[in-house]
């Protein structure tokens, strides 16, 4: 009886070991289905919004070519007023889920809105992308991005913007990093950006943090920005009600940010994929771009209009 009863006291025990293992398999070997969603929503792959879906004419889309040979596909979106046309152009990095025509309502702000040409570029393994997403993949997606930037006539002369949410700021930091001695770069905006993601496992998924150290897919994103040191300005775009990225992992980048030039922006009611229809959102980037990247220090910031828009607007 006392055999038996030990036998019963045990089976959690076992049982507790067999999830553990399997969470570790899975946490080690399926990762990246996890970390990069990329068909979620469902018909994520195929079904990719277009410019033209959001009345945006001015626009073009393209397919780069890898030095791996995957093929990228991306959207830029140019500024249709002459009046507010900047000499700008954005480099925006989407997030972990979803494909590149679900931000076309953002791209379409920055562009008709701001006055920004705007490049939007969809990862390996994303929507009409060929490839499967790894950190290293999305490395070299972004720096194929930027090197057509360069290289592009109308293009290559513009003050340049490096633009990420989420996952998409882990790559824009990272970018930056390698490319900080080029020059070229003028300005990085990041919103709801971790630390690492062996750091935010815990938060997001606590029943592995125990394994966290199983994770190679690293995007150490506090180790990479601290080696920033180039006169580039940063703004670092927070909302405090994040339910998956903590937003102290976000004050602690702006933290350890060696940068001469860094503003902090935070949302108090913005959450983890709404922060950028929160009040005050756009203004804070107008303010940024034409203050602090294109260095017109004559502006009067009190006196102009707000260039906000509602959740309603621009999710219409």
């Amino acid at each position: 009886m006392a055999t038996s009863f030990f036998s019963y006291l045990r089976l959690p025990v076992l049982a507790s070991s067999f999830l553990a293992a399997l969470g570790s398999g899975l946490l080690y070997f399926k990762q990246n289905e996890i970390i990069y969603p990329r068909n979620l929503p469902p018909g994520a792959r195929t079904e990719v919004p277009e410019p033209k879906d959001f009345q945006i004419d001015d626009s073009e889309a393209l397919h780069l070519q890898t030095p791996d040979n995957e093929t990228l596909h991306a959207y830029l979106l140019r500024a249709p007023n002459v009046a507010l046309r900047k000499n700008i152009t954005i480099l925006m990095f989407h997030g972990n889920a979803g494909n590149v025509g679900h931000r076309l309502p953002i791209g379409k702000f920055l562009s008709e809105n701001l006055g920004c040409n705007v490049f939007m570029l969809e990862y390996r393994g994303y929507g009409l992308s060929t490839g499967t997403p790894d950190e290293r993949g999305l490395a070299i997606d972004a720096q194929t991005a930027l090197d057509y930037i360069r290289t592009r006539s109308e293009l290559r002369d513009t003050k340049l913007v490096i633009y990420g949410q989420s996952l998409g700021g882990a790559v824009a930091i990272r970018l930056v990093e390698d490319n900080q001695e080029e020059g070229d770069i003028a300005g990085v905006m990041l919103e709801n950006t971790f630390t690492s993601i062996r750091k935010l496992i815990p938060t997001a998924f606590p029943p592995a943090k125990y394994i966290a150290r199983l994770c190679h897919q690293l995007w150490p994103s506090d180790e990479t920005l601290a080696r920033i040191t180039a006169d580039i300005p940063i703004l670092f775009l927070s909302g405090l009600k994040d339910e998956i990225v903590p937003a102290h992992m976000m004050k602690t980048l702006y933290d350890i940010c060696k940068v001469k030039l860094k503003l902090w922006k935070a949302f108090p009611n913005g959450h983890h994929n709404d922060t950028v229809a929160e009040p005050g959102y756009f203004d804070a980037i107008w303010t940024f771009l034409t203050r602090d990247v294109m260095s017109e220090s004559d502006i009067n910031i009190d006196d102009r209009e707000s260039v906000d828009v509602s959740k309603d607007e621009l999710w219409s």
